[in-house]
């Protein structure tokens, strides 16, 4: 495309993608942020969610899931300002946004609670920001990149300190580390797993230095944003999400496939069958007036519920910042539907050393340990790592952390009531599945199949490889 016909169409899809307007309302009326100074990578990375929302319409409204993650930056007030700026650009999308930023995690701690908090979730957007370690943030974003479809935007630090013009390690080891993070590290993860990379601290430096203002003017102390700065945050991540449908969709068009039951595939002796390649299945429902009809589900042959994959755990609650969690929980054995709990025997005069023994709904006690070295249950169902405790505050007998092991999967497809001809009825009937070649077989349980209008497959951009353990 040449160049002055791309500018047009991305100052078009500024135009009337931007979200100053919006996000001034009921707000002091701050200075807007000066126009980018390179507009051509606005929207790169994030087309399949900018797309589902820009083409949802009140007949068809596209169902689009957004998960923002990180530390303290990330549950500060621009995410919702973010949120309702979306919800009146886009107020034909069904919309979901959830924020389940941990404030304290660093990525080295961060990447514990990944495992409850972000994979199973399967978001269309992941919007990322968290300081810490470089290894740790890269293990998160090939997780997800790895386990989901989701795209992921990465954020550059905001500026808290004016930057030296040359960063010099032995000089100032902070300022160093943030060039080389925003700088090196940042943009080279961005690059290798095709993430949208929003430059947040660019146009803040040039925010600061048009309106004449010092860093601290936008933050409440030494790094956490006040009003303006959060007025400034939402604005810049929201001038980033436009739908550009000039840029190419090859990195996207094929990693969420639907197959429309009507025209693409079709039940043959109450039977449906469809090859795929992927690590999820969504059933669409079609409307209907028999919601009692149903089908099993076997994918290769067997239950979804045979994949060790198809089940997640739910953050450990109490949660961080109680007196003690456990940030995650691992297994090496198969884990079925149940309730956990972890109760503390003893406690070292200390207060660091403590003794535990867990218990299953299902499974029933299955041993004890400490949190000096790695404890594996019985059963294999529950492993945990002495660095996955997170202690706040003190540690008594009797103390008890809790936490569930759910599907995500059904054995038997259930046909919904949907009644919105508008909205997407959706199941998820497997999700967790090595991300590869499978077969999906749907049977019909009495004479009418459920009424599907489509399939969903979900293919995660990138392959796997076995997750490190993390080290503290």
């Amino acid at each position: 495309m040449h160049r002055p016909i791309a500018t047009i169409l991305i100052l078009i899809a500024i135009l009337f993608n931007s979200p100053s307007l919006a996000l001034s309302q009921d707000k002091p009326a701050y200075p807007p942020p000066p126009p980018p100074t390179s507009q051509e990578n606005l929207g790169a990375g994030v087309q399949r969610t900018m797309t589902l929302l820009a083409t949802s319409t009140p007949q068809h409204r596209n169902k689009v899931r957004i998960l923002v993650y990180g530390q303290s930056i990330s549950e500060q007030d621009w995410w919702k300002r973010l949120a309702d700026d979306l919800r009146k650009r886009f107020p034909n999308a069904d919309l979901e946004i959830e924020n389940r930023a941990i404030g304290g995690f660093a990525s080295q701690m961060l990447i514990f609670p990944a495992e409850h908090d972000l994979y199973p979730f399967y978001p269309d957007l992941l919007i990322f920001h968290v300081y810490g370690a470089n290894q740790q943030y890269e293990q998160i974003i090939a997780s997800t990149r790895s386990r989901t479809t989701a795209e992921v935007l990465v954020q550059k630090d905001h500026v808290t300190r004016w930057p030296p013009d040359v960063p010099d390690e032995k000089a100032d080891k902070g300022m160093w580390w943030d060039h080389m993070m925003n700088n090196v590290f940042l943009p080279d993860i961005a690059r290798k797993y095709a993430c949208a990379l929003c430059d947040i601290r660019s146009p803040w430096l040039e925010y600061l230095k048009a309106n004449k203002l010092q860093p601290k003017a936008l933050l409440k102390d030494d790094v956490h944003l006040n009003d303006h700065g959060n007025n400034l945050m939402a604005a810049l991540i929201g001038r980033y999400l436009v739908h550009r449908p000039d840029l190419p969709d090859d990195p996207w068009k094929d990693l969420v496939r639907t197959a429309e039951v009507a025209n693409d595939l079709s039940w043959q002796n109450g039977k449906l069958l469809l090859e795929f390649e992927g690590n999820r299945v969504d059933l669409l429902a079609a409307q209907t007036t028999n919601p009692s009809a149903q089908a099993r589900v076997l994918i290769d042959g067997i239950k979804p519920s045979q994949f060790p994959g198809c089940y997640r755990i739910t953050r450990p609650s109490p949660g961080p910042w109680s007196p003690l969690t456990v940030a995650r929980i691992d297994h090496d054995a198969p884990l079925v539907i149940e309730d956990w709990t972890l109760r503390i025997t003893s406690v070292g005069n200390d207060g660091k050393q403590w003794a535990f023994e867990v218990a299953g709904s299902i499974t029933g006690p299955d041993g004890d340990g400490s949190n000096e070295k790695t404890f594996v249950s019985k059963s294999g169902r529950v492993k945990i790592e002495p660095a996955a405790f997170f202690r706040a505050g003190e540690v008594t007998v009797g103390y008890e952390i809790k936490w569930k092991v759910l599907p995500m999967f059904v054995d038997t497809y259930q046909a919904m009531k949907a009644d919105d001809p508008a909205r997407e009825y959706a199941t998820t009937v497997a999700q967790g599945l090595p991300n590869e070649k499978h077969t999906l077989e749907l049977v019909a349980d009495g004479p009418s199949p459920p009424p599907i209008r489509a399939i969903r497959i979900c293919r995660p951009p990138v392959r796997p490889e076995p997750p490190p353990t993390p080290k503290p």
